[in-house]
């Protein structure tokens, strides 16, 4: 008995068709074949997803949505005139004859050159009758000052004892860094992302002996000083009704011998053009769970499914989509399947009805309603494409449009959000340029080594990149803040935010000593 369901086993795996077999093999064969070129592009192609838009074959929006036929001949054509603005003159501060241009606040130190004429023995015949000016743009290595306080000690004649003048008062009590250092290792290292080694090497051929680990407690304290500021921002960011949200990872901690601990920063951007990174261990729900808590309104994020989860069962959240991740899946999908040019199309009238929005600068109710009249029906037409695509008998689970096609008709609710909320963006690439400055830093300083020192990276990046947010300069803001933060009142943290210090203190900031030097 057991011979016999041995051997009809054996008959039925001998006797399965070959041409399924045969088809299941190509299309495993194809979704690798798809995973590595992608993975092609992300190492060594380009990187942007900007479409050519002068393209003579590129599909024509209104033949889609069906209001007029597509042309099957070429148009006539006719030759036109026009007019265009004249150049603006420049003034002869603005620009050298060689297209140098710089503000007012760029030092200039002035060389003089002497004619050989006025010096050889036929000197009395010239005289200097005007002075020519060329600039050329040159650079200091990175430099360092030593402070130097000299302080007179005084002698109390009558009483005949002695007194001297205090030293100034430094951020930390004892510490030999003026504020200025410090200011400058922090944005040398999370806006220019230099790491500590290298500033470290550049004190050393300075002439400077620092130890590494002095500059590691430098950045910390610091940025233990400044988290008390990056908490006011964080409240009031949950304070927006609508919150963009999105992860990127990190290496922090050890998880074992020789190997990185994998965690995550969640950038979350406010209405009032702020961001805070949080960090987590996990890349799981309950992390945005315990985050979000107080948080009442439109959530806009890509098509995780932690976000899903969420705002599932929560009547206070409404789940909005970004259009941009959808765009990706048939971005990525046009190479094996030209029909995915359609979508992009159909995508790209979406963004030129924004586009038209922010020329015309709508706002509200009209901004709604321009969207009703323009985008809707744009909308529309996508999905109904979306549906009819779906019913192709060729395509497979495994085909990059099908996989395009199911994310799209999954998120369909939620990318229609925007539609009805005028201060809803269509996407998050908001948030994802402002989080770049976390995979830039992460090609110079590859992890954190403590989960402790990927928190501090969060707090610090929340200040410095909310400061580019609001054209506030990150250095000039630190330096004020580390000094005026510790007499500052803790009621009023938040007016030391970059949003609120560019109101309050921005016009007359605190300076360091070697600004007051000559």
């Amino acid at each position: 008995m057991q011979v016999t369901d041995c051997t009809a086993k054996n008959t039925t795996s001998t006797e399965a068709d070959p041409a399924a077999v045969i088809r299941a093999l190509q299309a495993e064969v194809a979704s690798l074949q798809q995973q590595l070129d992608w993975f092609k592009r992300q190492l060594f192609g380009r990187k942007s997803e900007k479409r050519i838009i002068d393209n003579p074959d590129q599909l024509d929006l209104g033949a889609l949505l069906g209001d007029t036929p597509a042309p099957t001949e070429p148009e006539p054509t006719e030759e036109i005139t026009y007019r265009r603005r004249k150049r603006k003159q420049r003034n002869a501060d603005d620009v050298t004859d060689s297209g140098l241009r710089f503000g007012p606040d760029v030092p200039i130190e002035v060389i003089g050159l002497s004619a050989p004429q006025l010096n050889g023995p036929e000197a009395d015949q010239y005289e200097v009758i005007d002075t020519k000016i060329s600039r050329r743009l040159a650079q200091r290595p990175g430099s360092y000052v030593v402070l130097e306080y000299r302080r007179p000690v005084l002698r109390h004649k009558p009483g005949r004892h002695l007194m001297e003048v205090p030293a100034p008062s430094a951020v930390f009590e004892g510490s030999l860094a003026d504020v200025s250092l410090l200011a400058g290792i922090l944005v040398d290292k999370f806006c220019y992302h230099l790491p500590l080694y290298r500033q470290h090497q550049r004190l050393k051929d300075a002439g400077i002996t620092l130890s590494r680990s002095t500059l590691t407690n430098y950045v910390q304290r610091s940025i233990e000083l400044l988290e008390p500021i990056v908490d006011a921002q964080w409240r009031h960011i949950l304070q927006s009704r609508v919150l963009a949200m999105d992860e990127t990872p990190i290496k922090a901690g050890r998880k074992k011998k020789g190997q990185m601990q994998s965690t995550w920063y969640w950038p979350i951007y406010g209405e009032d053009d702020e961001l805070c990174f949080t960090w987590s261990s996990s890349r799981g729900s309950a992390h945005i769970e315990q985050q979000l808590k107080s948080f009442a309104g439109v959530l806009l994020s890509d098509g995780y499914a932690a976000y899903d989860r969420y705002a599932k069962n929560k009547p206070q959240i409404t789940q909005a989509q970004c259009w941009a991740h959808t765009r990706r899946y048939f971005e990525r999908a046009q190479k094996s399947d030209p029909l995915a040019q359609e979508a992009l199309t159909l995508i790209g009238g979406l963004y030129r009805v924004e586009q038209q929005i922010r020329e015309k600068g709508l706002e509200g109710q009209k901004k709604l309603d321009y969207r009703s009249r323009h985008a809707l029906p744009i909308f529309e037409a996508f999905f109904a494409w979306c549906h009819q695509q779906r019913q192709r008998m060729d395509l497979v689970n495994t085909d990059p449009l099908a996989k395009a096609l199911v994310y799209a008709d999954n998120h369909r609710e939620q990318q229609k959000i925007y539609l009805g909320d005028p201060e809803v963006p269509i996407d998050t690439n908001h948030l994802e340029r402002a989080l770049r400055v976390i995979p830039m830093g992460r090609k110079n300083w590859p992890f954190c080594w403590s989960e402790v020192g990927a928190k501090h990276v969060g707090i610090i990046q929340s200040l410095l990149t909310t400061c580019r947010l609001h054209n506030v300069d990150p250095y000039t803001y630190l330096v004020d803040v580390l000094q005026r933060v510790a007499l500052h009142p803790a009621r009023d943290v938040e007016e030391l935010t970059p949003r609120c210090w560019k109101e309050h203190f921005a016009a007359n900031p605190l300076r360091s000593d070697l600004e007051h030097v000559h």
